[in-house]
């Protein structure tokens, strides 16, 4: 497994990417440059130098310690939202595909309901009842993550269910959930990570966007995504200050997404077999 992947060109490149995140993120606990919400506003729009490593902002703040504590923002705001789907989503479709009948049925339509309401749409509601914040985002981009791992479940553990083991387990006098936990749960796990990894770089995506619109994170808490939002009004004038996290959520996205298709080609047995 481990060769295989060391020769996986999207793994590794991907991989590596994520590393990169995951060591900014921790990196900001300890050390940044500058206090990222320090202001400085004499030495407002400097350009990069020995100081500065990209510069500072409109209100004087560190660029590169800006990017660097967004980075660890980003991160909890996936780690939570896809624990949320994965902790409620996959037991929601376990349940369906143990049980069937109306249970299945009840199960995908309320999948189907909240489905309609996108990330985007359930944060401006949270935020009219709860106002903005970082909480907010994490719920919303949470919620919406449920169905995508119940229908993925659920799918993916009926054709588990018609397996011969499963009904020799059966057979034997197995309980329904027994059987999900002891023998669906392991046989899909390969198919949840791959999309642990997908809906990751969404809930970055997500929360990006959230930011941007002033739905998400707060100052003075950094945000990629707010960031993006600062710039726009300096496009012309400061090009680089949408540059940097523009580049930082799309490397990002890029490295999570192709670790998530390495892991689909080493975690397949027959896409395994054909390399």
């Amino acid at each position: 497994m481990i060769r295989r992947a060391l020769h996986h060109k999207s793994f590794v490149i991907g991989a590596v990417l994520v590393a990169l995140l995951v060591a900014t993120a921790l990196l900001s606990f300890v050390w940044t440059p500058w206090p990222a919400a320090e202001l400085d506003i004499p030495n407002k729009l400097q350009a990069p130098s020995t100081a500065h490593w990209l510069g500072t902002d409109s209100l004087g703040r560190d660029i590169v310690s800006l990017l660097i504590v967004g980075a660890r923002n980003s991160i909890a705001v996936g780690v939570i939202a896809v624990g949320i789907g994965i902790g409620f989503g996959v037991a929601l479709g376990l349940l369906a595909a143990a049980r069937r009948g109306w249970v299945e049925e009840l199960v995908m339509r309320a999948s189907d309901f909240t489905f309609a309401f996108p990330a985007l749409l359930s944060a401006i509601m949270l935020t009219a009842v709860y106002g903005p914040g970082l909480a907010t985002s994490i719920i919303a981009i949470g919620v919406f993550n449920v169905p995508v791992f119940a229908r993925i479940t659920r799918a993916a553990a009926n054709s588990v269910w018609a397996r011969d083991y499963v009904l020799a387990a059966r057979a034997c006098g197995k309980g329904a959930w027994r059987i999900s936990f002891a023998h669906v749960l392991p046989n899909i796990a390969g198919i949840l990570i791959v999309q642990a990894t997908i809906q990751f770089a969404v809930a970055i995506l997500a929360e990006a966007a959230l930011s941007y619109l002033g739905l998400g994170t707060q100052p003075p808490m950094p945000s990629w995504g707010r960031m993006l939002n600062e710039a726009q009004q300096l496009l012309f004038q400061a090009p680089h200050l949408a540059l940097y996290p523009g580049l930082a959520i799309g490397f990002s996205v890029l490295g999570l997404n192709l670790m998530g298709d390495g892991l689909r080609d080493l975690l397949d047995p027959r896409l395994a077999r054909g390399r």
